[in-house]
């Protein structure tokens, strides 16, 4: 039998219930596996004398392990390739900011340096986004609830993480309880991360956004949506056909309504195909009756396989004037970090599993590490 994870926290409360032990022992258990990544159980003190023998015969502190650690050059982002259990590998990346830099409304930002956790919610997606080099890998499993906590684990033990966003591999919605029990555990003792500094994107699992709000209310929502018309996310997005953008539209205004909050909305810039004029008017006509914030994404072609090529600067910044200026929508436009690392998710999975075949420069880059 495998062991299970420490931050497993339904099948830990289960078997603690089972056992008649309180339950209020299991932050005290965290908050020393967070400090001591590698600790034994009997290295816990205070813990009633069933709790050693249940927990060395069924959980582990951690079921992951730290397989590499990639930094780029100018020491901002941090790449995490992460072994689980059963073999396979996720990624997981440190994105750090100043947010005291520039200015928000013309006046200085406030606050100060921050880290980022990009986390992955699934060993591959099956989504097939075209632009995604997760995409290229097919869905494999999904996470259990530890495998994603564990994620902020090992990112913790390199940066003081404040924000995590759920924008690596995968589709966060496509593994629903997973994902909303592993916020609830990065929200409670001893990580306390605040509902307002976690972010879930998803590419429009309108169910899933149709319950997320109730399960997990003040939580920021991303969608990605990539283009202002159906047919065109059809094209570049093959899930798309399964929820259309009439519905997925119905499902945001519903969510605001409920959340009364700002919806991200994330558009990856692919020249000749969603980047035109008229796609900017359509996209601004589509969103403005939404408070949303629009982050346009250059893309960044890897490898002469890749179908995609580069918006000119020109274009995106016509883009978001538009957006701007017709629509009165927030738009920014997306920093490229961590390139000199393979900065898309999925790429250091993919290089490590092909490297004796050479095939990495084949890649095409995933834009899921959107930095809020």
């Amino acid at each position: 039998m495998a062991f299970r994870s420490i931050f497993d926290f339904s099948a830990l409360q289960t078997e603690f219930d089972n056992a008649g032990i309180n339950s209020h022992f299991i932050p005290l258990i965290w908050k020393h596996v967070l400090a001591n990544p590698d600790c034994k159980w009997d290295e816990i003190s205070s813990l009633p004398s069933a709790a050693y023998s249940l927990l060395k015969s069924k959980f582990l502190p951690l079921t992951s392990t730290l397989h590499s650690v990639a930094h780029s050059t100018d020491a901002v982002t941090t790449k995490l390739l992460i072994k689980l259990q059963g073999g396979a590998l996720v990624e997981a990346v440190i994105m750090r900011y100043d947010t005291r830099l520039g200015k928000y409304g013309g006046k200085p930002r406030p606050g100060g340096p921050r880290s980022t956790l990009c986390v992955s919610s699934q060993v591959g997606c099956k989504m097939g986004c075209k632009f995604c080099a997760t995409g290229s890998m097919g869905f494999k499993s999904n996470l259990s609830t530890g495998e994603i906590v564990e994620q902020l684990v090992h990112a913790s033990c390199i940066s003081n993480i404040r924000n995590v966003v759920f924008m690596g591999m995968g589709e966060p919605l496509n593994n629903y309880s997973a994902l909303v029990e592993a916020i609830r555990v990065m929200t409670r003792s001893p990580f306390q991360l605040s509902f307002k500094r976690i972010t879930v994107s998803t590419v429009g699992i309108v169910h899933a956004i149709n319950k997320l709000h109730c399960d997990l209310p003040h939580l920021n929502l991303a969608v990605s949506l990539h283009a202002p018309v159906q047919d065109i996310r059809c094209q570049i997005m093959p899930a798309a056909r399964a929820f259309p953008l009439e519905k997925l539209m119905v499902a945001l205004h519903l969510y605001q309504k409920n959340s009364q909050q700002k919806i991200f909305i994330e558009y990856i810039m692919l020249n000749g195909v969603n980047d035109e004029e008229p796609q900017a008017h359509q996209l601004g006509k589509l969103l403005e009756t939404l408070e949303v914030v629009v982050n346009l994404i250059p893309f960044n072609p890897v490898g002469i396989a890749s179908q995609f090529k580069t918006s000119s600067a020109e274009k995106v910044k016509c883009f978001q004037k538009i957006l701007r200026e017709k629509y009165n929508i927030r738009t920014t436009v997306r920093k490229e970090m961590g390139q000199d690392i393979n900065g898309a998710c999925g790429q250091l999975v993919i290089s490590e599993q092909t490297k004796m075949l050479a095939e990495s420069s084949d890649l095409v880059t995933d834009i899921e590490d959107l930095h809020l």
